[in-house]
């Protein structure tokens, strides 16, 4: 079937414009208005009306409680003896064991247990369980963010909180750290404020393992790498004290307070010596002492701080030690913003000296020399950091002038040429 449509216009006709024409208005629907409404309604000039875009939420904090843990122990004894044997008996011990290698249920047991442990044998020497099957393939992971995550927080259990002003690691393993704690504002320390000072378990953070009693608050601590249950310790009074940690809280031994700093012992270091027990303290006094703890009545050698014989004394905050660097060598940080170079073996008191290196603005509050290079030392101090050389009097490099104070620095122990710095601000 032919289906056939015909149009009916002309060819001009087609797609032409529209031609719109005036009608008369229909009304479609009518609404009257209600007179008694109108005494309702009230006219709002000016309206504020106030809208937001995005969802409401609301937030809470809450504070977990501690987790507390407890060690305890389990003393095993031997048993399973039978009532007729004594185990403290060799003869009646080795009498049953013998009687009961010929019982044929124990054979029998033994033979049933073999097969089963010479299927497992078998299988462990055909599958290699520790076979790396993509060796070769390194994961690159430079280019993820550097990140850190809080393992452990160990806090100051007195009431008055303190600032703690140094940690020392165990040098054996670091299992346990020595925290000092103090409050260095002067005439600022509350009264009733504790003195002690605790050694902390990384892996206990709810208690310390030792506390630790000074006669004065301690500034500084540190381990002796040679003799790894001693510390010393530097009192915000001058004095110098040790312990033991195999003997409890109170100090081995303290020196007197008129052969002691007059001002906080602000760093300590140990020296390298055949007894391992010989220390070097400065403190803002102007006075670099030397001392041996089996014998703490007085330093066995002091050191003025001083530039010159006509120089001001300078008090030292910061203390390296370095034996690569020399075994008699010692860089001091002053808190007039000047490094000092001194060698204690110089044979005339006005060559101990031998060196200074001026340039900071404040106190410096970091020293250290690199451990691959120990003729560079880097100083944190003001706005900047800077890295010297033993050789020259002005530095390397510096660091540009940051906004906040810079406040500790340290070398990178892997890569020589990365050094950390903290500023103020929490950068």
């Amino acid at each position: 079937m032919e289906i056939v449509y015909v149009y009916q216009k002309l060819r001009k006709d087609f797609g032409r414009a529209p031609k719109f024409t005036d009608l008369p208005a229909d009304t479609l629907s009518e609404t009257l208005p209600n007179p008694d409404m109108m005494m309702e309604y009230v006219e709002r000039n000016p309206t504020d009306v106030g809208i937001q875009c995005i969802p409401e939420f609301s937030e809470h904090e809450v504070n977990t409680e501690r987790f507390e843990l407890h060690s305890q122990g389990v003393l095993h004894l031997e048993g399973g003896w039978p009532k007729d044997v004594d185990p403290s008996e060799v003869d009646q011990t080795l009498r049953f064991i013998k009687k009961t290698e010929k019982d044929e249920d124990y054979i029998r047991t033994i033979k049933g247990l073999g097969e089963s442990l010479e299927h497992l044998i078998r299988q462990n020497n055909a599958i290699d369980i520790y076979e790396e099957y993509f060796v070769g393939d390194a994961v690159d992971h430079s280019g993820e963010p550097p990140s850190a995550k809080t393992l452990t927080v160990f806090r100051d259990p007195n009431t008055i909180k303190r600032t703690a002003t140094c940690i020392s690691w165990y040098p054996d393993g670091g299992r346990k750290v020595a925290v000092s704690y103090a409050i260095l504002q002067f005439q600022r320390q509350p009264e009733g404020m504790p003195l002690n000072s605790y050694v902390w378990d990384v892996h206990n953070p709810n208690y310390p393992e030792l506390e630790l009693h000074p006669a004065s608050p301690l500034v500084c601590i540190e381990y002796n790498p040679k003799e790894t249950h001693l510390m010393i310790g530097g009192c915000y009074n001058g004095l110098l004290q040790y312990w033991d940690d195999r003997k409890g809280s109170a100090a081995i031994e303290s020196s007197p307070i008129e052969k002691s700093h007059r001002d906080p012992v602000y760093d300590v270091a140990w020296l390298q010596s055949k007894t391992g027990t010989e220390c070097a303290t400065v403190s803002t006094d102007g006075q670099l002492f030397f001392w041996d703890i089996r014998k703490l009545g007085e330093p066995t050698e002091g050191m003025p701080l001083q530039v010159g014989t006509d120089g001001p004394t300078l008090g030292g905050v910061t203390l390296s030690y370095d034996v690569q660097a020399g075994p008699t060598n010692f860089l001091v940080g002053t808190e007039q913003g000047t490094v000092l170079l001194c060698k204690r073996k110089s044979k005339s008191p006005s060559d101990r000296i031998g060196a200074v290196y001026p340039g900071h603005h404040g106190p410096i509050y970091a020293l250290q020399r690199h451990p691959a290079f120990p003729k560079n030392f880097l100083t944190v101090g003001d706005w900047t950091a800077r890295i010297w050389n033993d050789d020259l009097k002005t530095p390397i490099m510096t660091t540009k002038y940051h906004a906040s104070y810079l406040t500790d620095g340290c070398w990178s122990p892997t890569r020589p040429g990365v050094f950390f710095t903290t500023k103020m601000d929490g950068q």
